[in-house]
Order: C-alpha cells, then structure tokens, then sequence
C-alpha cells in the first residue's frame, strides 16, 4: 500500500494508531476506484465544467443541470423575454436535465439567465450551479446568472510560467476589493496597475487572492460563496482577472487561489442552499449539514456528485484561469466532526478518534492527487489549526498530500506575547520551541499576522506595539517612546517569524508597513462605510512619515533571504540568553542574532570554533529602516579572532541584525 518511507517511520508516535492510517489509506483507494470506473486518472474524472452548466456548440448551445430532486426544470432570462415555460428541460439520466438551444446566438454573451425548478408541489428560482458569472442588480441586490461569451477570448501569454519548487515562497496575501486607497470596492484592473508593482517592488513571488468566487455577502472577507465557478462580478470581468494573473505571471510571480470547499452560504435563490428543493442535495442532512457557528452549509464528501463538482471546481480553476495553487479554507472544520471548536488538540487521539470525518479526509487526498495531476508544479497549502499528522506527507507515504500547511500558532503566540507590555517578561525559550516546532519533514507557511489579525476585534501586531499613538506620533519631526518600541519590533517580529517559523512566509497586504487601521467591511453598525475597507498605501509613500522606514525593511529582508536562500537552510540555535534577552542562530554560514532586551545593548559572544570573519548583510537598526546607525558604524562589529576566542558582536537593545560567516 506504501511507498518510500512510511508515516510511521518518519512520525513514530503515529505506530499506536495504524489501523486508522491503513483505514484513510482503503477508504481513498476504494473511493477512488468507485468514481473512477472506466476512466484512467482524476483529471478525465473531473470534466464537470465542461458537460454541465452552458456549453456552446458550433449549431447551438446546450445547458445541462444536475437535479435530482427536479420534478421541471426551464430555463428563462433575457434570451427569451423571461417566459418561464417555452425553454423546459428534459430528464436524460438519473438526475441530469438537459435543453438544445439551436443557433450560435440563441444565448447572446452578457444576457441574464435563471432557472425555474419544479419539485414537491413547489416553484423556486434558482442561478445555475456551473453559472460562471453572477452579477448583482444594485437596486434589488439579487443575483442573476449572466452568459459570459466574449467574441474575443483572453488571449494568455503566460504559457511558460512555472512555480519553481526551489525557491522559497514569499506570499502576499490580498482581498482585491479592498486593496485600494480610495474607499469604495476596488477592482481587478486597479489590483494590475497599483498593487502588482508594489508586491514585485517588495520582493514576494507570489500572491495569494481572497474572495475571488462569487459570494452575496462583501463582508463574509469571501468566506460564504454561492457560486464556485463564477468569479465575484463586483471586482470586475474574468477577463480582467484573466489579466491580472498573466501580468503576474510575466513579472515572476505565482497566483494561489483562497479555495473554499469548506463550507457553502446556506443561500438558496443566489446558491446551492435547498437547490433541488431538498437540503441534501449538496450537503449533509440535519444538523451536521450546518456550521455551528458559521451559518454556512456543510458538504456531504461522501457522496460522488458533490466530489465531482468539488473536484471538477479545482480543475476549472487551474486550467481556466491559470491559478498556481490552493489555500484550502477551513480544513479543520473539514476533518473533524466537531469542526475543531472542543479543545485543544494535545494529542495523538485527538487526531485518529471517532471525531474524524474519514470522508473529508479522502476528498482532500483526491483533490491534491487531483491538482498535482492537471498542474505538476501547483502549491497546495493547508488551513489547518489541529497540525493532523501526515497533513504534508505524501499520500504514498500515508499523508493527505498537501505541500505546506499554514504555521497557524504563530500568530497567537505573538499575541500572548504582546499583551505582556514588557519583553523583559518574555520568556525566549518558549518563543523558540513555537518559531521551530514542526512534524517531522511536512513544511509550513511562517507568519506573524494575516487577515485574521486585521480584523475588527482583533488587533494587528502594530496596533498590539503602538495602539492610539499611530495617529499622532509616527511622523519623522515628532518623538514617541511608544513609536521608537513599536518600529524596532515590529521589524524583529517579522524577521526572526519569516527566518525560523516555515519553509515559507506570507503577509497580509499593508501590514509589511504597519497598516494603522483595521479591516472593518461596509456594515449596519458603521453606516455601509468603506473606511476601513481599503489599504492606506499613501502612509508608506509619505516620506514625512515613519511607515516607509518599516515597508523598506521587508522588502531589504525579502531580498536579502530571497539572494542568499536562507528559508530552505536547516536552523541551529546558539545563543539563548534569558536574562541578556538574546537569541542568535545559524542558518548554514549565516548568523541571526536578536537583543530582545528594551534598555541593555549587549556584546554576545558566538560560539564559533574556527577563525572567521562576519560580513554584516542586513541591520534593523540602519537609518534607512528608521534606526540610527549607518552601515560604516555597524559595520565595525566585523573582525577575525583566534579559534579559542570565538566572536563577539555588538547589538543595541531592540534589534536584529544577519551575518555572512567567512572561515579564513
């Protein structure tokens, strides 16, 4: 059943439960085998966007539906002068309807459609589940699906972009409608021209892009979508998505797709919510077909429609509009019963109890096989909080298959940190076992803030170091205590996160800079405002203020790491100094070296046992990123000593410096 090494072998505390892992391992053999039947590979399994919804033909169109429950389907909208009865389907098969529309203009590109569905007595209106577009009427703010059909396909010049698996992943996570400055919903278009050449400026290869399929609810941040071919309408065309993936591609950088197969709206009229009439259509029946604290409605990942459409899904992403990879949304609410929300997960048990939804745990392993199938090169990361052993191992090993999962503790470790005022209090040791904590060989996205921390009722890690006095002290000509911490932490925090927490990092859009305002989407309670729905890019480009010091010291730190490949390089720690508040480790020839300490600048001596010298890369503490120093005065640190000796460096309080180690 196994090939290379084993689970077992590479996690040993995974023996006492091997009946569990050879059980994932049939169960994915034997689902496997059930949808396949006659067909060769996943990839030939997954053609659902390419049979059901609307498929031109040279004579005419066909539409086709899945709807078992269906006792009448027909078909109306612009095309037919909404009559709701000349254009009914026909039942072909168990479930599949299917109508001819005779004629290459019988549905004209941009007309609005809808389906009429008959089923239990009952009439209801639905937008068609393979729909690739949905547009919103803005004064009844109900959906219609719309036929996108342009004359002039997107023309790609991308065809030979590739995400090279041997460079580090820098991610820059975005939300398209609110990556403006201007308060309003931003689009596709002004993503291309003012946010592209931002993130290449920085330094990240890749992005990654929230809230793409169509969700009724803006302030959902994406996360309720009701249709999962069509990309949300309110950001603009396919074809300017389309765009903005290819002039990503032509500057070097990978597009991943913020993938919610987690979770559905529970909308019926803009969704798959009660689509055929009946609730578990799609999803699980009764309670267990709805989120606790979600709202949403959960897929039934046993049942070999709904892998299909899922499946079929990831394809079309792939394929039609040339996405990179997958953040899989919600993955511990996937695989677990109780969706992860009972308790910490401390563990084996945890992981391999009856709490563990198997079927879920066999859709993902189908979707990966699925995705590395159509796109050998594509990046699949897990949004996984339970850290599930063999998350990141290969399915041959008797892993799920994903390539990275997000390092998810990180940033609430920041925040138990951060609520303790004084770092005199912060206990390093700690700090270093959750910056270095892996399972064995599975890789993890590093970061110290996301989205999640961005929020309204969270707080952004400069919003924790700097609070109120970001609106009145962070120009250049004032002088704030506050501001000096904020600045020489914000800066360590990010770096020592990104050099030690993954085998890659991600940020969320503006925080490189220290973004002062929260994420807060148009609401009730604040009056439908955008105000807090945008990204202030003007207080990193006013050079009066001190935001720019903090953007030009990610981008220095990207840099340096992305030229020298220090994320890949195995992690030795060297120094651990609690009362000094000094952490220094080695990454092949390079030296990180931290002074947590607030007033004490430190000589540390590092324990390097061969005469060497120190050639200074990078310096939180350079007057380019705020600080005081010029390279000339830190570089004086360098020097060769006897082997006995060792090195001794210098380090101010608050800051973080990396070293290239020559041996003489």
């Amino acid at each position: 059943m196994y090939s290379n090494q084993t689970i077992f072998e590479i996690d040993p505390y995974c023996y006492p439960f091997e009946a569990d892992i050879k059980l994932r391992m049939q169960k994915y053999k034997d689902t496997k085998k059930r949808l396949l039947k006659e067909q060769t590979d996943l990839a030939s399994f997954a053609n659902g966007y390419l049979y059901f919804g609307f498929q031109e033909q040279e004579n005419g169109w066909f539409y086709r539906e899945w709807a078992p429950n269906a006792q009448e389907i027909a078909l109306f909208g612009d095309f037919n002068g909404w009559n709701r009865t000349s254009h009914r389907l026909s039942r072909i098969a168990e479930g599949i309807w299917e109508i001819f529309l005779p004629g290459s203009g019988a549905l004209p590109h941009g007309s609005k459609i809808k389906i009429q569905i008959t089923a239990d007595g009952q009439q209801f209106d639905r937008i068609p589940a393979y729909c690739k577009r949905a547009i919103q009427n803005p004064m009844t703010n109900a959906f219609d699906g719309q036929i996108w059909n342009p004359e002039f396909p997107f023309a790609w010049t991308d065809c030979s972009f590739r995400v090279d698996e041997k460079e580090p992943l820098f991610i820059y996570e975005s939300h398209i409608g609110m990556s403006g400055q201007q308060e309003g919903v931003s689009t596709f278009a002004e993503y291309t021209d003012l946010v592209l050449p931002r993130v290449r400026k920085l330094g990240y290869n890749a992005i990654q892009l929230m809230a793409i399929a169509e969700h009724p609810y803006y302030g959902s941040f994406g996360y309720q979508v009701s249709n999962f071919f069509a990309v949300s309408s309110r950001f603009g065309t396919p074809e300017e998505l389309k765009n903005l993936i290819d002039t990503a591609h032509n500057s070097g950088i990978a597009v991943f797709l913020d993938l919610v197969h987690s979770h559905a709206v529970k909308n019926a009229l803009e969704g798959l919510g009660a689509f055929d009439g009946t609730e578990y259509q799609f999803f699980h029946r009764g309670e267990r077909g709805n989120h606790p604290d979600w709202g949403t409605k959960l897929f039934d990942y046993g049942k070999p429609e709904v892998i299909h459409f899922l499946l079929s899904n990831i394809k079309f992403w792939l394929e039609e509009y040339h996405f990179d990879g997958f953040r899989f949304d919600g993955v511990t609410s996937m695989i677990y019963h109780d969706h992860g929300l009972n308790g910490a997960f401390d563990n084996y048990h945890k992981y391999f109890s009856m709490n563990t939804d198997t079927e879920a745990v066999t859709y993902l392993q189908l979707a990966v096989e699925l995705a590395k199938e159509v796109r050998p090169d594509c990046v699949l990361i897990a949004e996984d909080m339970s850290g599930m052993p063999g998350m990141c191992l290969p399915i041959s090993s008797g892993g799920i298959g994903f390539d990275y999962r997000l390092g998810m503790g990180m940033p609430d470790f920041w925040v138990r940190l951060l609520q303790n005022k004084s770092e005199l209090n912060w206990d390093l040791g700690a700090l270093w076992h959750e910056l270095t904590q892996r399972r064995p060989q599975e890789k993890v996205i590093g970061y110290c803030e996301s989205h999640d921390q961005a929020l309204v009722g969270d707080k952004t890690i400069m919003f924790w170091l700097a609070d109120k006095e970001m609106y009145w002290n962070m120009s250049n000509f004032t002088h704030s205590a506050v501001i000096d911490r904020a600045m020489a932490l914000h800066k360590m925090i990010r770096l020592i996160t990104c050099t030690c927490a993954g085998d890659g990092y991600l940020n969320f859009m503006g925080n490189e800079f220290g973004h002062p305002e929260w994420i807060d989407f148009p609401r009730m309670e604040n009056g439908w405002s955008y105000a807090h729905a945008r990204r202030r890019w003007d207080l990193a480009d006013d050079t009066s203020l001190r935001y720019q010091y903090l953007q030009s010291f990610d981008a220095a730190m990207i840099d340096t790491l992305k030229k020298n490949r220090l994320l890949f390089l195995q992690t030795k720690l060297l120094v651990h100094d609690e009362k000094s508040k000094i952490l220094i480790y080695q990454k092949g020839n390079y030296i990180f070296a931290f002074n947590f300490h607030p007033q004490e600048d430190q000589m540390a001596r590092l324990p390097i046992q061969a005469p060497a010298k120190l050639q200074l890369l990078l310096h939180s503490e350079w007057k380019e990123f705020g600080g005081q120093y010029s390279h000339a005065a830190v570089d004086g640190v360098e020097n060769v000593v006897p082997s006995e000796s060792g090195i001794s460096v210098y380090l101010n309080n608050r800051c973080a410096a990396i070293y290239r180690v020559t041996y003489q």
